[in-house]
């Protein structure tokens, strides 16, 4: 998830750091109307989105994976063949994950609850431990940290309704970075780091 609102984050810099021309304007809007359509398809079908991710992701590390090898083999110098090792490892893990996307996902899903169990017991443990903070504050951690500690037990005995989780989160991410997106298409300009006397320019 973090690596999804890096990128969001990322590529909405990229959109915005200056006036855009006609056309790039267009493609913004486009880029955020299949924003806002993706996330429409993850609400109507949550279960099938972390498949369809974990099948992707499988394609890249093939891709990758064939890259680095053939990169190794014709490529001098002394690190070749560890390039060549790391291309066989993705080109391995990528067929395990396109050949069996599912069992991949429901792994992904378990790790993820097992995560956010470690996490949630972290919060709790931080909220009690802080003597100096105001009560609200230790409040919150220890709330949160309980709620990230029952949805670890959700996701890790009922993979399903994980999926469904995360992909509601992906869905709720990929709608507002549409929004933002068109925003930023229809402005013509930044909404994050212009200054405000360039807006009348």
């Amino acid at each position: 998830m973090s690596v999804l609102l890096y990128t969001s984050d990322y590529l909405l810099d990229w959109l915005s750091e200056t006036k855009q021309v006609g056309w790039r304007r267009g493609v913004e809007v486009g880029l955020g109307i299949i924003a806002i359509i993706l996330s429409i398809l993850v609400f109507i079908h949550p279960g099938m989105t972390i498949v369809s991710i974990i099948y992707i992701l499988g394609i890249i590390l093939i891709i990758v994976g064939l890259e680095k090898i053939i990169s190794g083999i014709f490529e001098g110098g002394k690190s070749r063949w560890g390039t060549v090792g790391l291309g066989v490892l993705a080109l391995i893990f990528g067929i395990i994950v396109v050949a069996f996307p599912v069992s991949t996902a429901v792994f992904a899903i378990i790790v993820a609850g097992v995560g956010l169990l470690f996490a949630g017991i972290s919060h709790v443990i931080s909220g009690i431990g802080e003597k100096q903070a105001p009560g609200w504050v230790k409040g919150a951690k220890v709330g949160v940290g309980a709620l990230a500690i029952v949805l670890s037990f959700f996701v890790m005995f009922s993979p399903f309704l994980g999926a469904v989780f995360l992909s509601l989160i992906i869905g709720v991410a990929l709608l507002i970075l549409g929004i933002e997106i068109i925003a930023v298409g229809i402005k013509g300009s930044s909404i994050r780091k212009l200054p405000t006397g360039d807006f009348g320019r």
